[in-house]
């Protein structure tokens, strides 16, 4: 169970107790990412988060920070999504007053030092140079990157080189204001601690947060007439793609059908795209799908990296499962086991206070109502065969189909005909 507050600055509090765990965790989430950006200042919501743990009035230096989080014996750090950026610690649960007062500190007083500031830019290239050379999470890039083209959603979170070498304290200066407001910030606390007096210390702790106006962001424009395809060329063992299709934003309510349509396609060992590529081509180790719904678009997507030899074969496959899918009612057996599966994953992934503390806030950050998890359970549980194939059907066409690779390829194999003939 949780409880929510509204503070008169419009900062959201989530409170969710756990009196059996041992661990608490805080999390501070605010409606700042990538996709509130311009493409003058790409990359400047993860650059802000790095600088957050620079150093504040209170704590001057990135060692006095991290020296005082680790004393604690933490698990901290943040992270920047294209609609949200979050900033984290988990710890005993005597330990969370002080946790708290961290985090709270680092996210309303940082201090932009004009040395570390510089000296952050090159921490930010090398790890953009890190992603480069990762083709599971940069073939991730390319396929948003094809499908949404130069605005915010087809642009990478880290930014690219030169945006961020050309980034001034000013530019973060003006960002930060217009977006770190206390209505677009939700603080949460889950796990082990005293409700009443947590709600006490964050009024005051979060006090300096300010009650300005919110900016927006400009809406993602879908646009796509036939399938669309992005080949990036690198040496590498394998290739790695992602194919999936255009879907809906998260407020839809077939979002439901979407995760067992998922499921179904590649959720675990036992899906058809892991059983038709893995066990029976055998031209591949990871096979996966999943859905990615956000305020205002969302798409279903598999990935996958094989054998470069059976590329055409792969890729032939999941195009068959995807009419498949599409075409015939999934049977019982298959639509209660993914269901068993989904709800059984959900239930285990909320044994943790920072899973909880996730759970709960990214809900109130989008939405306008949190669901809880038997809320979820039975919205999972409710899903019928036919909501699938209806689902299936409505996104799983050639208008709304896409394909990013990398790899030593330069172009798609020989003789595929990339469609599904509807």
């Amino acid at each position: 169970m949780f409880k929510k507050y509204v503070l008169s600055s419009g900062l959201r509090v989530v409170l969710a107790p756990q009196p059996d765990n041992v661990a608490a965790t805080v999390l501070v989430l605010v409606e700042a990412g990538s996709k509130y950006e311009t493409k003058k200042i790409n990359g400047l919501s993860h650059f802000l988060e790095h600088l957050c743990f620079k150093g504040t009035a209170k704590r001057p230096t990135a060692i006095a920070i991290a020296s005082e989080l680790e004393s604690l014996g933490a698990v901290y750090n943040a992270f920047t999504g294209h609609e949200v950026t979050g900033y984290y610690a988990k710890v005993g649960a005597s330990k969370i007053n002080s946790a708290l007062d961290i985090i709270a500190d680092l996210y309303q007083d940082p201090v932009f030092d004009e040395a570390e500031f510089e000296k952050e830019k090159g921490v930010i290239i090398e790890e953009i140079n890190l992603y480069e050379d990762t083709p599971t999470r940069k073939v991730q890039e390319l396929f948003t990157e094809l499908m949404y083209g130069d605005q915010p959603a087809g642009w990478p979170i880290g930014g690219l080189k030169e945006v961020i070498l050309s980034l001034k304290k000013q530019d973060v200066l003006n960002y930060r204001s217009e977006h770190y407001v206390a209505k677009a910030t939700t603080v949460v606390v889950a796990g082990a601690f005293n409700e009443k007096e947590m709600l006490k210390r964050i009024k005051t702790l979060f006090a300096k947060t300010p009650a300005n106006k919110k900016f927006s962001k400009i809406r993602t424009q879908e646009s796509q007439a036939r399938p669309q395809t992005l080949v990036r060329f690198k040496k590498s063992d394998q290739t790695h793609l992602v194919m999936g299709f255009r879907a809906f934003d998260r407020y839809d309510k077939r979002q439901y059908a979407l995760e067992v349509l998922a499921d179904i396609l590649g959720g675990g060992m036992s899906s058809r795209l892991f059983q038709r590529i893995r066990a029976e081509l055998g031209a591949a180790y990871y096979v996966k799908a999943g859905t990615d719904l956000f305020t205002d678009h969302g798409f279903l997507s598999v990935s996958a990296g094989v054998d470069h030899r059976k590329l055409k074969e792969v890729i032939e496959a999941a195009l068959g499962e995807f009419k498949k899918i599409s075409s015939v009612l999934v049977t019982s057996n298959e639509l209660e086991k993914s269901k068993n599966h989904l709800t059984g994953q959900a239930m285990l992934g909320l044994e943790t206070s920072d899973a909880l503390a996730s759970f709960y806030g990214e809900q109130e950050i989008f939405q306008e109502k949190i669901l809880n998890l038997r809320d979820v359970i039975k919205k999972i549980e409710a899903v019928t065969a036919k909501d699938v194939l209806n689902v299936a059907r409505e996104i799983m066409k050639d208008k709304k189909l896409n394909l990013a690779l990398i790899g030593p390829v330069k172009k798609l194999p020989t003789g595929l005909d990339f469609s599904l003939g509807r």
